[in-house]
């Protein structure tokens, strides 16, 4: 019986927030239909002659309706004027490793140990990849298969002209883009900087045009990407009917650590290869064929504390070696910039209901009680899907807590992760790959993509599906889709 009690309230409670959600979110309507309704019925009520002398008294002069129709006219020209352009995603194609960088499990600790003589580190290494939640297919570059690795400048660049190239060339297959139809191009790669750059080097390798309006963004961290469709967006407000190529990667070959700090040995045990091309446009005839469009980007810097600033930051250690430096308190860190980012973009996406609830809870601390839990909104009313950057699996975890999501939610970046590893900037195109991959995108669902990275900053992009996509035959998971999701343990033991 008690069992049954909790049971019927549990389902009542249920209803009532179901109630109150659809109460809220149409109230307008709930509002003008008995008006209306009143109305007709009012007017059914009345003769031919009281119509006729109503219409009479309704009746203007030629000059009133003239400057009425002007005014109309005028007010819905400078509405269309003003708004901004929309932004479609045409189509984007993911690097692809060869089975050939393949790093398993037992590979990467060989490796580790005839390369390091420090025993406490290969331990370390070896209980952070236990519990990493990557898989044994993920990629090293061909550089990182030498033993000792060769961080070379030659290696590096070969490594940005494999993945880079890579992905631009499906995507061209994809869409059938020409070099000459690119009007604008975005590279974001954090750590490799060389001179010429990234961006010269596409250039020149696909012969683009000489007035291209092209950008290189560099240590801007894995959130990076969605900075670059923020950057892509503004030029296509400014530039009419252009196409913008965005280019996502993180080239891995000249950053492998060497010593022996463990703050800095994590980026070994996570980072991959990986990279991602994506085709934008703000030409009206391609919304017929784009898959997305974008909605809202949000941008969060937290760099003016300097706990945040310092948390993932490149230094030499005390014998000279070079490496990213992890902060214990990353977490917390991402949680704090989450928040702020959160309070942006709820009121953009988030329906009235839960705007009204998350107001009354944050009125209610302010002035009753500051002991009261804040309201966490729930994301799911606003979204179909989450692309949530699969930094790592502690990342993954607290993103699914804070939001209150179902494993569902987060399995795209689980099985990223566990796929092909911590691929920084380019990982959430990985994961949306992994959406479609399974026949899971349908006309009119709604994506947020969130990103982390240096700095710190935590960047949203929410995205509109314009038609429902059919299963690709080919992309990053064409040959794997169908054994995922897997069960990631807690601990694998090596």
């Amino acid at each position: 019986m008690p069992t049954g009690g909790v049971f019927s309230g549990s389902v009542n409670l249920k209803y009532v927030k179901l109630g109150y959600q659809y109460l809220v979110n149409h109230f307008l309507t709930l509002l003008l239909v008995p008006v209306m309704a009143a109305t007709a019925l009012e007017l059914a009520r009345l003769g031919p002659g009281e119509l006729l002398s109503l219409w009479r008294s309704l009746e203007l002069d030629l000059v009133h309706i003239l400057c009425s129709v002007f005014l109309v006219v005028f007010i819905g020209t400078v509405y269309v004027m003003s708004r901004p352009r929309p932004v479609y995603l045409v189509d984007y194609a993911c690097y692809k490793p060869p089975a050939s960088c393949r790093v398993p499990f037992a590979t990467f600790m060989e490796h580790t140990r005839l390369i390091s003589d420090d025993d406490k580190s290969v331990r370390f290494q070896t209980r952070i990849l236990e519990r990493s939640g990557l898989g044994e297919d993920t990629c090293l570059p061909p550089a990182n298969h030498y033993i000792p690795p060769n961080p070379s400048m030659e290696a590096s660049r070969a490594e940005a002209q494999l993945v880079i190239f890579s992905a631009i060339d499906d995507l061209v297959r994809r869409t059938g883009l020409k070099p000459k139809d690119i009007d604008i191009l975005v590279v974001n790669c954090s750590l490799f900087s060389p001179t010429p750059s990234l961006s010269a080097m596409i250039i020149n390798k696909y012969k683009l045009r000489s007035n291209i309006r092209s950008f290189n963004l560099s240590g801007m961290g894995c959130s990076a990407g969605l900075i670059s469709i923020d950057l892509a967006r503004d030029m296509l407000q400014v530039h009419p009917n252009s196409n913008a190529l965005v280019v996502s990667t993180e080239i891995i070959t000249p950053n492998f650590y060497q010593g022996s700090r463990r703050d800095m040995l994590l980026p070994n045990c996570l980072f991959r290869m990986g990279a991602a091309a994506i085709l934008l446009s703000n030409r009206r005839r391609e919304a017929r064929r784009a898959k997305y469009r974008l909605v809202h980007v949000v941008r969060t810097h937290k760099g003016a504390d300097d706990r945040a600033y310092r948390c993932v930051y490149q230094e030499e250690d005390d014998q000279g070696f070079s490496g990213i430096s992890l902060s214990k308190e990353l977490m917390a860190i991402a949680g704090d910039a989450l928040k702020s980012n959160i309070t942006t973009i709820g009121p953009l996406v988030l329906p009235m209901s839960e705007q009204l609830l998350f107001f009354f809870r944050l009125v209610g601390r302010k002035l009753f009680n500051k002991a009261w839990k804040p309201y966490i909104p729930d994301f799911k009313l606003a979204f179909e899907h989450f692309c949530i950057h699969a930094g790592g699996r502690a990342v993954i975890d607290e993103l699914q807590k804070n939001l209150q999501l179902s494993p569902r939610h987060v399995e795209a970046s689980r099985m990223t992760l566990h796929r092909f590893g911590n691929t920084s900037s380019s990982s959430l195109w990985y994961e949306l790959a992994y959406i479609e991959a399974k026949g899971r995108m349908r006309r009119g669902d709604r994506v947020w993509q969130i990103g982390f990275g240096s700095g710190f900053k935590c960047n949203s992009a929410v995205w509109k599906c314009l038609r429902s996509i059919k299963t690709p035959t080919n992309g990053p998971w064409d040959d794997c889709i169908h054994r995922y999701p897997v069960d990631v343990p807690e601990v694998v033991k090596l």
